[in-house]
């Protein structure tokens, strides 16, 4: 067996004869020995052998419970003061966890070490210890995820808690995708109500001039179709109309978009650049949470790989945060595209009732033209409902952060 890794005698256990004979684990034995690498390594990305029944060898090996690496474990910062990571990692252990009666679980290639028991108690003095078994790349990936960063800001938890922001974005973003949605049903119910309006004022136009020899009854079905049409398409726009209720309002909208930008604060840091202090604030919330976002930039380090892994997710969640903010600007504006859809029909509608009365005068169909224009007018009404909130928000998107950085 190799006596440079204190866990290759674990290995020769019955655990692992159902997954490896002893004539392979020889040869990994001899092959860890002469590159000078962990067996486990070997028995698990050449011979296939499953980390668990490494774990379970390992444990019963050494009589003690087997603990793996995970990101999400919730290290106290108080327990990565001063470590000695080379001497750590070279000794083979890392605490990982504190019970509430301040005793220490460490997780260690070799639980039954003197050697290492004693370095533990010189780290962290008279306190109870609960040694774990874990595999030897465990504790060196426990040391650079938890070792490259300031207690408090621990990597592995840092990259799962950046994970769940971009969810949270990405949530907000498809709720207010499907806000968008409503809106274009609404547009297109009112386009579909103006092809109906356009039949019913050629039908009416054709009974009143009596100047073509066209059949009654076309005149009438023409007339009945976009009633129809109109019927259809108001029941649609209504049901748009009274959803927005449930939907959130523009300033809403425009909060909830800051919520969820707030992660800013405690995964990225700040950066000054010459125009920050010259920088005019804008007038709108909105505007100004865009430009929230070019104060803050990630700097990509190429070692350790853990650390880079965070420094990616810090910049996928920075753009995530872009998109957020271009996501409730188009639906922002949608609601003003729906808004000046309503304002033209209403201006299109009255523009041909004045029209029809000027050209006909005054007589039996004149109230289907006040009707006309009393609808049109309330249809520019609820226009502008939609449209003049929006018209605060200032047209000019915020830049790219790349730009914005270079600037």
């Amino acid at each position: 067996m190799n006596s440079q890794d204190p866990q290759a005698p674990a290995f020769a256990g019955t655990v692992l004869n159902s997954y490896i004979s002893p004539d392979p684990l020889s040869e990994a034995t001899r092959a860890a020995a002469d590159r000078k690498i962990a067996l486990s390594h070997i028995l698990h990305y050449e011979y296939g052998v499953p980390r668990q029944a490494l774990l379970k060898a390992l444990e019963e090996y050494y009589q003690c419970t087997s603990i793996e690496y995970d990101e999400r474990l919730p290290i106290p910062p108080e327990l990565l003061l001063n470590l000695p990571e080379a001497q750590m990692v070279a000794e083979g252990w890392f605490p990982v966890l504190k019970d509430v009666d301040g005793g220490i679980v460490v997780a260690a290639i070799d639980p039954n070490s003197t050697g290492l028991r004693k370095a533990v108690a010189q780290t962290f003095g008279p306190v109870n210890y609960e040694f774990r078994v874990t595999l030897s790349e465990d504790i060196v990936w426990f040391a650079q995820d938890y070792l490259n960063a300031p207690p408090g800001k621990l990597i592995g938890t840092e990259r799962t808690n950046l994970a769940f922001w971009r969810n949270t974005m990405a949530q907000w973003r498809t709720r207010l995708a499907c806000y968008r949605t409503d809106l274009a049903k609404a547009r297109t119910a009112l386009a579909g109500g103006r092809t109906g309006l356009g039949l019913t004022i050629l039908a009416d136009t054709l009974w009143r001039s009596n100047k073509f020899n066209i059949s009654s009854w076309v005149i009438i079905g023409v007339l009945v179709v976009g009633i129809l049409l109109i019927l259809f398409n108001s029941l649609t726009y209504l049901h748009v109309r009274r959803s927005r209720i449930k939907p959130p309002r523009d300033q809403t909208l425009v909060e909830v978009t800051a919520a969820t930008l707030t992660f800013l604060e405690n995964f990225h840091f700040s950066v000054e650049t010459d125009n920050t202090a010259t920088r005019p604030s804008k007038d709108t919330m909105l505007a100004r949470l865009g430009d929230f976002l070019y104060d803050y930039c990630t700097i990509i380090y190429p070692v350790p790989a853990s650390r880079e892994r965070t420094h990616l997710a810090r910049e996928r969640n920075l753009l995530a945060a872009q998109r957020t903010i271009a996501s409730c600007y188009r639906t922002i504006y949608a609601r003003a595209r729906t808004g000046l859809a309503f304002i033209r029909t209403g201006v299109y509608i009255i523009s041909i009732s004045i029209v029809l009365m000027n050209y006909f005068g005054l007589g039996i169909n004149t109230p289907f033209d006040l009707i006309l224009i009393i609808s049109g007018t309330l249809m520019i009404v609820d226009g502008l409902l939609w449209y003049l909130p929006v018209r605060k928000e200032q047209a000019e998107l915020p830049r790219s952060r790349s730009s914005a950085l270079g600037a």
